[in-house]
């Protein structure tokens, strides 16, 4: 990877080189998302796919782009505290784009769509490695990316009610999983996700509210638990209900529901604060 090469794509607005065929730019593009070096992965291979799939270089090529992304979901997963985090968090990365560039210029049919979106769950509830920022390194940020994914997922027309519920039970899923505490915005960004289900204005309101009861139910750090730490596993549950109301409240435009669904998450947080609001 000539490093000096790609930084000179970058200075000419990531125009397109014609000196080498997009399939060996491509390839060697794909492998420097995984590197550890930041200015490598941030600053040259995601920008500079993410461009040139937005700008529909890719468009004649998408599924092949996609399926390539999805691959790399799975490169060293169950792996923690490794680099081969950074190649999984950022083809998820990629994989949204091809996504959300199908919303512009239907290019995918919809069982292309959703296996995407099943090897995109299955490697977000298989990954280990939760880490945010890396000192050194840079961003990790795999459960940020992941739930990234899953919103712009979300919004394709070939998901249904069925689908996007399932999304749903895939955060809530992401959250109760016995990790370490999800930080660095990653709460945030799963609520970010979950909006981006109920604007699509799908999904029943009941199922909503019981999909927000199950979330509550295992975010009471303070009911009687006989953990040493019951914070270890109610913690993010927590955090992903906090994130819930402060975007239903501010966010703008207002997402369907919202009256009701704030009166949901705050009866959850209500039971799950008790000593702090009774």
């Amino acid at each position: 990877m000539d490093a000096a090469y790609w930084r000179a794509v970058a200075d000419d607005g990531f125009r397109l080189p014609h000196d080498r065929p997009l399939d060996q730019l491509t390839v060697e593009l794909v492998e420097m998302l995984g590197s550890p070096d930041p200015q490598v992965r941030d600053g040259l291979a995601y920008p500079t796919l993410g461009t040139w799939v937005e700008r529909g270089v890719y468009d004649d090529l998408l599924p092949g782009l996609g399926d390539g992304m999805a691959s790399g979901l799975m490169v060293g997963i169950g792996d923690v505290a490794s680099d081969g985090v950074f190649r999984r968090s950022f083809s998820a990365l990629v994989l949204a784009e091809c996504l959300q560039r199908d919303q512009t210029v239907d290019r995918l049919v919809g069982e292309q769509v959703l296996e995407w979106g099943d090897r995109l769950i299955g490697w977000l509830l298989r990954e280990r490695d939760v880490r945010g920022y890396v000192p050194g390194k840079g961003w990790a940020h795999a459960v940020a990316h992941g739930a990234d994914a899953i919103g712009v997922l979300a919004g394709s027309r070939h998901l249904e009610a069925p689908e996007l519920t399932a999304l749903l039970d895939v955060i809530a899923d992401r959250v109760l999983l016995p990790t370490p505490p999800l930080t660095h915005g990653d709460p945030d960004r799963l609520a970010g996700a979950a909006l981006a289900v109920l604007d699509r204005d799908l999904v029943p309101l009941d199922v909503v509210e019981r999909w927000v009861g199950r979330v509550g139910a295992a975010a009471d750090s303070y009911a009687g638990s006989k953990q040493d730490d019951p914070f270890s596993t109610t913690f993010n549950p927590q955090q992903l209900l906090r994130a819930l109301s402060l975007q239903l409240q501010l966010r703008t435009p207002a997402p369907p529901h919202r009256a009701d669904l704030l009166l949901t998450v705050a009866d959850a947080l209500r039971s799950t604060n008790a000593p702090f609001v009774s």
